[in-house]
């Protein structure tokens, strides 16, 4: 941060480094191995008293000096430039720290210069052990100018007790120097018999180029799998979190790892094809294709000790961006722009904000990201991105995928930086979509006579909204599956739950009957489930319209996962579907009661908002294919999955097959996390410290959106879904903890950046199943009063699935949403799509929105007015004033 920053674009991204710096090892490495092969080839000449090679000798020798000297000390001098320029703070680390070892580097490298001349211009003019002698110095110095130069760079990957010391031979004596050094000087020999195969495979005399051939190849396959065990003694003793990264912490390092297998091989098996006498129009493009492989060779091993530091350029001390790691706190509390010397924008304003954007990209991403360019081009990494997605995604950088650091800002910053990329990179204007405004769909509440009729019948939906994804050619994350329960009430003094003796069913409104027509669930069922599901037919058995069964253990008639959609047949969103419920006698066939529920469902998920695509239908709703293909493409590559070719082999890919969700019954694999812990596991690292707009970024309650799910008393007492269920950091906390407990330590590495908001620690927050230890009522309502100011359901949950809100019921057996209304849309509940859509039943049985009974209007059931609280405490109590009109 005490440099200016040299701006690239298109030639960002470590490319300059690369392109110059492989070259340059690769001659470097050779310039090693060489010098070593040219003394002993020497040697063995004049031990066989071969003239010949001694000539071939003398030949090769000057192709190594113009080679080595000449293109090696240019390329040389072009590293230290480009390194001073791009990261100028780690080059002052590794002059300052270890400028005696450079010095000592350089006496060795002004030795190799000297001798490499004195050896090829005495070539044959001096006494043999001389030049032998000469032959040797070169070599010894060439090996001890590696020796140094790996200790520093190897004191880049594994600092060891430098860190804390900051002593020279601590930091130049590091873990990984002795194996190091044994890997570059085996390579350096494997090197000098490539190189060697260029000179060779020209000797036009038939015997000698085979011999001389045949020599090159001892040299590349006899140190080969010493080279092998060095690289590997290499890896063994890296620090864990370097190791990780190579072994696929860092994604890429896959595909890397993957090429410098098969490079490694390519090479062995074309120094074995060497070892055969081919003819020269074959030996020649050979030893040409075998230096091209050995170039790529050393730029995928080079490449991978580059990806092994990340996020650092010195680890563990300095991030790839140059902010030391001790920095990163005042950075991200002050903000970056404050400490860098050379910003011009120390302070973000309306009027600066793109031009801060640009200076915080520069200062931050154009270390290793180029704009267009051939190396880690940011464009196609943020093209799917929102303002609000890239700003997530700077937001839990460096928290789980550890290869790039965390964001070295405050929070304007990062939101300048998103809006930088997305609107002056991308030409994106994110604007925001359009509000929602509501609309009012014809509803007519059905009649009821409170002097004539005898029954009272009672459904709500068991969720409250059931969310569901329709990409099912591609993944399923939920299904169709809505629930509706009922209970029916034979009126009088004292009232009676009927369980026996009549049928109970239910019929989606016109105009939604044919789910299949909008849906591709079907025709993906049996890939999916392995079995075939009738069009319109539910994972339960049922379908739009049917008989309800009766549940013994819950008291409830009740119908099970039915697959009803958001979109009406004629097209377009309404995710408040109406069901009619209609209770018959059984004997008679005479309806006892009738009345009207929504089954509340939508597919206004909002994983585009950083998974890119658009919505699927009309623009409001749906999981587009471009958004599922990327939620598939980021699962391989974090996950090592191969979804995209399953899908592509014609099987979806369906989430609670790994991820056990109890909401579909689904038990998972057993292993991996549950689906919620998982999801809001993961996902909490990238919305940390907000409010419900977490909440509302995935799930359909966006204030200005088509659904607006939470649309009960709560909401129009100011709360949100903070207020029950904690922040999403508390939410996925409580989750994970549960995961723990259930033996499955990898819900530790979500936890480690997740602190909670409603408690003072994690130890505090308590371990929950979801969809089973849920926020209890009573928390606040304790005694089924008027909640405390400030109370919160949070961190207190039920015991189990028979104390949940939707599972509990009365003494008598009134489950309470039969009374209050469904969660998220308790009465008075107001709906986008109609006012009253929502309180059919308060409306129908007692002319207002108040739960059923309210306000001591107990003859809804009873007949008679009460004067014992026999459901509830405090249920004969007034209710506080609302707007319930």
């Amino acid at each position: 941060m005490n440099y200016p920053v040299w701006e690239l674009h298109a030639w960002g991204g470590g490319w300059l480094i690369a392109l110059i710096a492989v070259v340059h090892v690769y001659v470097a490495h050779f310039a090693v191995g060489g010098g070593l092969f040219l003394v002993l080839t020497e040697t063995m000449a004049r031990r066989t008293n071969d003239p010949a090679v001694l000539d071939y000798t003398r030949r090769h020798t000057k192709f190594f000096l113009l080679l080595t000297m000449v293109f090696g000390g240019l390329t040389g001098v072009g590293i230290w430039l480009v390194i001073s320029v791009l990261h100028p703070s780690a080059t002052s680390i590794l002059i300052h720290d270890f400028v005696f070892a450079w010095a000592t580097e350089w006496v060795f490298f002004l030795v190799e210069i000297v001798s490499l001349f004195v050896y090829y211009y005495t070539f044959g003019k001096m006494a043999p052990g001389k030049h032998l002698l000469v032959g040797w110095i070169y070599a010894v110095a060439a090996w001890l100018s590696l020796f140094l130069v790996n200790g520093i760079i190897s004191f880049m990957l594994t600092p060891g007790g430098w860190l804390t010391g900051g002593d020279f031979w601590r930091g130049f004596l590091n873990p990984s120097l002795a194996p190091s050094t044994a890997f570059r000087t085996f390579l350096a020999l494997v090197l000098a018999g490539v190189y060697g195969f260029l000179t060779a495979v020209r000797i036009k005399e038939p015997g000698l180029r085979t011999k001389m051939v045949r020599w090159c190849a001892a040299w590349l396959l006899l140190p080969f799998l010493l080279m092998l065990a060095a690289g590997w003694w290499s890896l063994a003793v890296l620090p864990e979190p370097v190791r990780a990264m190579l072994l696929g912490a860092n994604p890429e390092m896959i595909a890397v790892g993957r090429v410098g297998v098969w490079l490694a091989a390519a090479l062995f098996l074309g120094g074995l094809l060497m070892v055969l006498r081919l003819p020269r129009t074959a030996s020649v493009p050979l030893a040409a294709l075998l230096l091209v492989i050995g170039l790529f060779y050393m730029g995928s091993f080079e490449w991978a000790r580059e990806a092994g530091r990340r996020p650092f350029i010195i680890h563990g001390h300095m991030y790839s961006n140059s902010l030391l790691l001790s920095q990163m706190p005042e950075a991200q509390a002050q903000g970056v722009l404050k400490l860098a010397r050379w910003s011009r924008n120390k302070e973000i304003t309306p009027e600066n904000r793109q031009e801060a954007g640009r200076e915080l990209y520069n200062l931050l991403c154009s270390s290793c990201h180029s704009v267009g360019g051939p190396m880690h081009d940011i464009l196609p990494l943020t093209v799917k991105y929102g303002g609000f997605g890239l700003d997530s995604q700077l937001d839990g950088m460096g928290k789980l995928l550890g290869y790039m650091p965390p964001f070295a800002g405050n929070r304007t910053e990062r939101q300048a930086l998103a809006d930088y990329i997305v609107r002056n990179l991308h030409g994106k204007r994110d604007e925001p979509a359009a509000e929602f405004k509501g609309k009012q769909l014809p509803l007519e509440i059905p009649p009821f006579d409170a002097e004539k009729d005898q029954y009272v019948l009672l459904c709500w939906n068991d969720l409250g909204m059931h969310c569901l994804t329709d990409g099912d050619q591609q993944l399923l994350i939920l299904p169709p599956a809505n629930t509706l329960q009922a209970q029916l009430i034979k009126r009088g003094e004292t009232p009676a739950l009927i369980s026996q003796g009549v049928e109970i069913s239910y019929a989606v409104e016109p105009g939604h009957s044919d789910p299949a027509q909008h849906l591709p669930f079907w025709r993906y069922a049996k890939a999916i489930f392995g079995q075939e599901l009738p069009p319109g037919v539910g994972l339960a058995g049922k379908g739009l319209g049917g008989s309800m069964d009766y549940d013994d253990k819950l008291g409830v008639y009740e119908a099970k996962f039915i697959p009803v959609s958001p979109y009406p047949d004629a097209g377009g969103f309404n995710p408040y579907p109406l069901f009619t419920i209609e209770a018959k006698d059984k004997q008679t066939g005479r309806v006892l009661a009738r009345t009207q529920a929504v089954a509340p469902v939508s597919s206004e998920i909002g994983c585009r908002n950083c998974h890119g695509g658009g919505w699927r239908v009309d623009g409001v709703a749906g999981l587009a294919p471009p958004t599922g293909e990327d939620i598939l493409a980021t699962h391989d590559r974090i996950n090592r999955t191969d979804f995209k070719r399953q899908v592509a082999a014609g099987k979806p890919v369906f989430c609670a097959s790994c991820h056990a969700d109890p909401a579909l019954g689904a038990a998972g694999d057993g292993k991996r996390l549950s689906f919620s812990a998982a999801m809001h596991g993961w996902h909490a690292n990238y919305l940390l410290q907000r409010g419900a707009e977490a909440c509302q970024a995935c799930h359909p309650d966006s204030p200005g959106g088509p659904t607006r799910c939470l649309r009960g008393l709560h909401v129009q007492m100011g709360q949100d879904c903070t207020n029950c269920h904690g922040f999403l950091e508390d939410h996925a906390l409580g989750l994970l903890k549960g995961e723990q407990v259930a033996g499955k330590p990898q819900a530790a590495e979500l936890m480690r950046h997740l602190q909670p908001r409603s408690v003072a620690a994690q130890a505090e927050v308590k371990p929950r199943a979801p969809w089973v230890n849920q926020p209890d009522c009573l928390n606040c309502h304790r005694e089924f009063a008027a909640p405390e100011a400030g109370a919160s359901g949070f961190n207190r949950w039920t015991k189990g699935a028979e104390d949940l809100y939707r599972m509990r019921g009365d003494e008598a057996g009134v489950k309470c949403p039969a009374c209050h209304g469904s969660p998220h849309a308790l009465y008075p509940a107001q709906n986008p799509y109609g006012r009253d859509r929502d309180v059919i039943q308060p409306r129908q049985y007692q002319g207002n929105a108040l739960p059923l009974g309210a306000n001591k209007n107990c003859k809804v059931c009873h007949t008679v007015d009460m004067d014992s609280e026999m459901h509830h405490p405090n249920s004969l109590r007034m209710v506080r004033s609302l707007s319930t009109d």
